[in-house]
């Protein structure tokens, strides 16, 4: 969705130029450097999804402080939350002209002036803008980055690599929801995330690691690496968290206006020679030329990669299963966010915080999935086992808690709903793969970019929706049954949609043997 394929670290294949010529293997790929990118994106999981999967302690201070509905304060940490996985394609612009490097240090110090500028806020309103916009695209500029380079560095280890540094997420989770209520408790909550910007600069450092691949090391990678479709396929069904990022920037811009370009530049150079002999005046306006015509020349490569990728995939909506999973991606996944929001303030409605206090529901959500993430992803790798079908099953699995939690009031109760929760939602691994048996490979990333989009849509509305429903009937369990239908609705789309496609191959081979 964001990258190019060498991007991504995924190649389609073209044996037939790799020569016969015996290349020595680069010690960064696989290995040495490599490891450090795995480090960098794994602490990235942790400030960035481990701090959003937190907000629902900071939810709750904002409700305290600022006395407004509960509809209203749950845009602040949706519109964090949505804006990292919306911008994503935006985001792919950025990188396709400045590099993942550049990017990722542009979006931490942009996260973590959110985070800093939050701490002085006088109204929700105010961190619409520094928590919910600011910080949240800054985390997109920094999460997709981490995701990319990990594709990179990686040939045959990818799918190890990938899934370290996802598992970050799930210690984030817990991390991050035990700092944050310390802080809170001991220093208030302004100081409370004052702090974790400050915390939030090291994703900066996080970026500085990111050292780019020279082409030279890009083409040791496909030469020497292992090409086979298989081990490609493995390398794709990675949790959700990693193909968010995952995509195609697009093809090679076409050499008419890469020949027009070039030209611009040699009439601004030689123009330049020509007018040694000028003022220095001039000779400074000829420079700031050069510069501009250059700058121009990068965004309209970088614009025409990234507009080829998204807004030439659009054959993608004729198929009718892939729009149902759109339909699905719109509801499913504000279900596994709208908990995290507001899990804290319910327990606290039902007196249950001294329970809470020693092991929090939410961090039970995010232990248990990263352990669903691997079991899932085993049990689809069974050649007796359907992906499809396990990928039903764990959706099955969570909307029946989510319509069940309401029930839930015993701490006990909760925690065993929360952790079905957490291991039905580790089918985020089995989406790729869903997603590929849709739409085949050729159009695996595009189609991802626009699911993830979708996912960033879902998690943008469902907790305001939640808390407005709140709001309205005093009581949040409409909210989880309504989210739970919502939800119900888009897997009832992936059922029934492909049974219509069979239906109709079936009747138009019936007329082709006919005829």
């Amino acid at each position: 969705m964001y990258a190019s394929r060498e991007d991504i670290g995924y190649d389609f294949g073209d044996d037939s130029k790799v020569g016969s010529k015996p290349i020595k293997p680069n010690p960064n790929i696989d290995g040495g450097w490599a490891w450090m990118i795995v480090l960098s994106s794994f602490l990235v999981h942790i400030l960035i999804m481990g701090s959003q999967m937190a907000l629902g302690i900071l939810n709750m201070e904002w409700l305290e402080e600022f006395n407004q509905s509960r509809g209203l304060t749950a845009w602040v940490s949706s519109l964090s939350m949505g804006i990292t996985l919306i911008v994503g394609p935006f985001i792919g612009l950025f990188i396709s002209m400045c590099g993942c490097r550049t990017t990722a240090i542009i979006g931490g110090i942009l996260n973590a002036l959110g985070w800093i500028l939050s701490a002085y806020a006088s109204n929700v309103h105010y961190l619409f803008l520094t928590f919910g916009v600011t910080a949240g695209i800054g985390s997109g500029m920094v999460y997709l980055p981490a995701v990319v380079m990990v594709g990179q560095y990686f040939q045959n280890r990818r799918a190890l690599a990938q899934g370290l540094s996802t598992t970050g997420t799930g210690f984030g989770a817990f991390l991050m929801t035990a700092l944050l209520k310390y802080l809170c408790t001991e220093f208030g909550w302004r100081n409370a995330v004052f702090i974790q910007g400050a915390i939030s600069l090291n994703l900066c450092v996080c970026g500085a690691l990111m050292r780019p691949l020279s082409p030279k090391e890009l083409r040791e990678k496909y030469v020497v690496g292992n090409d086979s479709e298989e081990n490609q396929a493995k390398a794709l069904s990675q949790s959700t968290e990693t193909i968010k990022s995952n995509g195609v920037l697009g093809e090679e811009p076409e050499k008419k206006e890469e020949a027009a370009n070039e030209e611009v530049l040699d009439s601004v150079q030689h123009i330049e020679i020509g007018g040694k002999s000028g003022s220095g005046r001039s000779m400074y306006g000829l420079r700031l030329f050069k510069t501009v015509s250059q700058l121009t020349v990068t965004v309209r490569k970088g614009f025409a990669l990234w507009y080829s990728s998204y807004f030439g995939a659009a054959s993608l909506f004729t198929n009718r299963v892939f729009v149902a999973f759109i339909i699905w991606a719109l509801f499913a996944y504000s279900s596994f966010v709208i908990p995290f929001i507001h899990l804290p303030e319910i327990v606290k409605q039902y007196k249950l915080s001294r329970q809470d206090n020693v092991f929090p529901l939410t961090s039970i959500i995010a232990i248990v999935h990263i352990f669903g993430k691997v079991i899932l992803g085993i049990i689809s790798d069974l050649p007796c086992i359907s992906t499809w079908n396990v990928f039903l099953m764990a959706n099955f699995t969570l909307v029946t808690c989510i319509l069940t939690l309401p029930l839930m009031q015993t701490y006990i109760g909760l925690a065993v709903v929360c952790a079905l929760i957490g291991f039905s939602s580790g089918y985020f691994s089995l989406m790729p793969v869903v997603t590929e048996d849709l739409v085949g490979t050729k159009h695996l990333a595009n189609a991802y970019g626009i699911i993830i989009c979708a996912n960033g849509i879902s998690a943008l509305f469902g907790p305001p929706f939640a808390g407005w429903i709140y709001d309205i009937t005093q009581k949040y369990d409409f909210s989880f049954y309504i989210a739970g239908l919502l939800y119900m609705v888009g897997i009832i789309f992936l059922l029934i949609q492909p049974c219509i496609q069979k239906k109709q191959s079936r009747e138009k081979s019936t007329e082709e043997a006919q005829v």
